[in-house]
């Protein structure tokens, strides 16, 4: 497939894409999104993270950030779109996962709000969080998260959810759920009409299964030589992995 030019856009995920597997983006990789926006190119992350993104990527690298799986867009640090879980409609399922004891967690303003302890599931994270009582639990989340062990669990999860919610599984075994209007792809319509942008002029990278739709909306679509294989066959593209500096390579020799 022949790379449509000119690019206005890149966006990126983040694990498994512009994070190498040990959490870092590499000096190359900085370096080449740096000549990216000194070329005029916005340069965007769109990642199923929270608050904890800001942690891994310096938001100073990016003209927009796209969290919580789509369901924010944040340019120099204001809200620009978001897409609220009302906590009435949450609670009834969040209720149903605690009862079933799966480890469960409503996410707003940086905290997770959850029915366990975030430090002892993910050592060293930086999570806040606060452990509550989900039956009096009162507030509109920006993503929901059940951690999924295996497909008993999936299905559980699928049946007891309100019709307006969805679930999206990572690769890792965690569950995201989010309003029905929430997808890195629909952001990213939102983000590039505030723009100007085409989706032709946009390139993004991804790996994981809430990367498709993304994928395949931008005119340009690049799967990381460590994705999973159904993203590889929505992908036109395939760089090397993570850990290679893939996507830096990709844009250096396609588009700088």
């Amino acid at each position: 497939m022949k790379v449509k030019l000119p690019v206005r856009m890149i966006v990126t995920d983040l694990d498994g894409t512009l994070l190498r597997t040990d959490k870092t983006i590499s000096e190359h990789t900085m370096a080449v999104l740096n000549q990216c926006r000194s070329a005029g190119i916005k340069v965007v992350y769109a990642t199923g993270r929270g608050a904890s993104a800001d942690k891994v990527a310096p938001s100073d690298l990016f003209d927009a950030r796209i969290t919580q799986n789509g369901g924010l867009i944040v340019m120099r640090d204001q809200v620009v779109w978001s897409s609220l879980i009302n906590h009435k409609t949450a609670r009834p399922f969040l209720v149903a996962c605690d009862k079933k004891m799966l480890k469960t967690v409503s996410e707003t303003g940086g905290i997770h709000y959850t029915n366990f302890d975030c430090d002892a599931e993910w050592p060293g994270s930086g999570i806040k969080f606060k452990i509550v009582d989900f039956s009096q639990h009162d507030m509109d989340a920006e993503k929901l998260c059940v951690l999924i062990n295996n497909p008993e669990d999936a299905l559980f999860v699928e049946s007891h959810l309100p019709e307006e919610l969805y679930l999206s599984l990572a690769r890792d075994g965690l569950g995201m759920i989010m309003n029905r209007d929430v997808t890195k792809a629909k952001a990213l319509v939102r983000l590039s009409r505030m723009w100007n942008i085409e989706p032709d002029e946009i390139a993004a990278f991804g790996d994981d299964q809430n990367d498709i739709d993304m994928l395949q909306y931008a005119g340009i679509g690049v799967a990381m030589g460590n994705a999973l294989d159904e993203v590889k066959a929505a992908a036109g593209f395939i760089c090397r992995s993570n850990d290679e500096d893939g996507l830096a390579e990709w844009i250096a020799n396609t588009l700088l």
